[in-house]
């Protein structure tokens, strides 16, 4: 007979959620959502849409120092390439990024921040720096049993 122990096996096995395990979770979901309604007024107060701070933030904190691909793009915000090119070209058109043809591969397209978006991702960067701090000193779920 084989030792080894199925899914449900294991999940009846496992303690069951607590109360308090059920509130810890509302309680991190609760500030999750709320700091992704701040950050977005954030956005919106710079001159932006909460999608363009996160492209320019994407433009910005993703590897490689020629800037990433609109399939690179896509894939870090969660969106279909053609919505992913969609939101570069409102970006371009208000001067936030620019694509460039790359020197690697003349068919590849990168995206690369303006002066304009730039300073636009350095002031809502610093403004989102103090709360993020204050989130992650936070211990939300330090008690909930590690599960597999």
């Amino acid at each position: 007979m084989c030792a080894a122990v199925s899914d449900r096996e294991r999940a009846e096995a496992s303690p069951a959620f607590t109360d308090e395990d059920y509130r810890s979770i509302l309680r991190f979901r609760t500030r999750l959502r709320r700091f992704l309604a701040w950050s977005a007024e954030q956005a919106r107060h710079a001159g932006l849409t909460p999608a363009q701070h996160q492209l320019l933030l994407a433009v910005r904190g993703l590897p490689g120092d020629s800037g990433p691909t609109i399939g690179e793009l896509a894939s870090c915000l969660q969106l279909r390439h053609h919505s992913a090119a969609e939101l570069v070209d409102r970006a371009e058109q208000a001067g936030l990024v620019r694509r460039e043809v790359a020197a690697e591969d003349r068919r590849m397209v990168r995206v690369t921040l303006q002066p304009k978006g730039e300073a636009a991702l350095e002031a809502l960067t610093a403004v989102h720096a103090e709360e993020l701090r204050s989130l992650a000193s936070g211990e939300f779920l330090p008690h909930l049993p590690e599960r597999a």
